[in-house]
């Protein structure tokens, strides 16, 4: 990806909670996300993740949730999380479960789902419209 394809994407200063289980994808977002302008917290799986949440209140402004993790699922981390802050603003994410099968999360207040495979040029837009406050 060149500069300038960088510099026409959506930037932001906000701090975004990566959930992930798998380095390669952490590896991708944290130096995409860093290269836009934000702050970037990692949580390996959605114990963690709660844990960093109730944590930092406040200092999270966005949390890109995978659906498939160890310890704590998607599913459990997002109604955990929205027990802490029911304004929190979650992006699902995965690369094994559709978007029908998160429709009750969707249904619930999350802000939309990424499939994988993550193409920047998406997740830029994705992120910054939920930020936002925009429709997914």
């Amino acid at each position: 990806m060149t500069a300038e394809t960088i510099q026409s994407l959506p930037h932001g200063t906000e701090t975004i909670l990566i959930v992930d289980d798998h380095e390669t994808i952490w590896d991708f977002l944290i130096e995409a996300l860093q290269m836009l302008g934000y702050s970037v917290l990692l949580a390996e799986n959605g114990e963690d993740a709660v844990n960093i949440y109730r944590d930092n209140p406040g200092a999270v402004d966005l949390v890109l949730l995978d659906m498939i993790m160890p310890k704590l699922g998607g599913h459990q981390a997002f109604y955990q999380l929205r027990a802490i802050d029911p304004k929190v603003k979650v992006l699902l994410s995965s690369g094994f479960v559709s978007e029908e099968e998160v429709h009750d999360l969707l249904q619930q207040g999350a802000c939309g789902f990424l499939p994988k495979p993550h193409r920047l040029p998406l997740v830029a837009k994705a992120i910054r419209d939920a930020l936002d406050g925009k429709p997914a």
